[in-house]
């Protein structure tokens, strides 16, 4: 699952960006849900319950709210059983959406949702700065500052969901040698609107940092 907050649309990905569907993400358990389904494979209430650590009525619950709102699905590679197997949605692409035309509650919501996965992000990062000179190669960053216009921020930004495409793999396709990773891209001013004068900055040297 791709989480993006540009404004491209890929026609042949299936696409979830309303309020209503995103409401379903806003809640540890259900992000904890996904991430486990995301690394480990289709899974049963009864096995993701073990797993995390929660009673299997909780979790159906939450496994409930998480097709409801488009996230997950059955896995036909598993049919005709007493339990459902549940999978993520394959190639799905989570948009979130700006706040012009929201509600105040879906403001709120997904602030919430956005609070939630900066922290995962804090959590990852800090993992980063102390594991990754240690990780055999199997944690790689870089840092990079360049002087960029809006559109050359957003022409990078697709780009990178391309590379990302490129290497999409589920835990159902993966190789004995692969292992789950986290991809984070995140381009961001470090000025701020008091010490802008004049509009966009047009490009400039980069330094990078691997």
């Amino acid at each position: 699952m791709t989480q993006d907050n540009g404004d491209e649309r890929d026609e042949q990905r299936p696409t979830i960006s309303d309020p209503e569907s995103l409401k379903a993400l806003a809640h540890p358990l259900r992000l904890k849900l996904l991430r486990q389904l995301g690394t480990s494979g289709s899974a049963t209430a009864t096995t993701l319950a073990a797993a995390l650590g929660q009673n299997t009525g909780t979790l159906s619950y939450h496994l409930r709210q998480l097709e409801r709102g488009g996230f997950i699905e059955d896995d036909p590679a598993h049919t005709g059983g007493r339990e459902r197997w549940w999978r993520t949605v394959r190639g799905l692409d989570v948009r979130m959406p700006a706040d012009e035309g929201l509600t105040p509650a879906e403001q709120t919501v997904l602030s919430e949702l956005e609070r939630m996965r900066a922290e995962e992000d804090l959590a990852l990062t800090r993992r980063f700065a102390v594991e990754g000179r240690s990780a055999e190669g199997w944690m790689r960053g870089s840092r990079s500052l360049s002087h960029l216009t809006r559109e050359e921020l957003n022409e990078f930004h697709d780009a990178y969901l391309e590379l990302v495409r490129r290497f999409s793999r589920g835990p159902e396709e993966a190789r004995p040698d692969t292992r789950p990773v986290a991809l984070r891209w995140f381009g961001i001013p470090v000025d701020g609107p008091e010490e802008r004068e004049g509009g966009d900055a047009a490009s400039g040297e980069e330094v990078a940092e691997e």
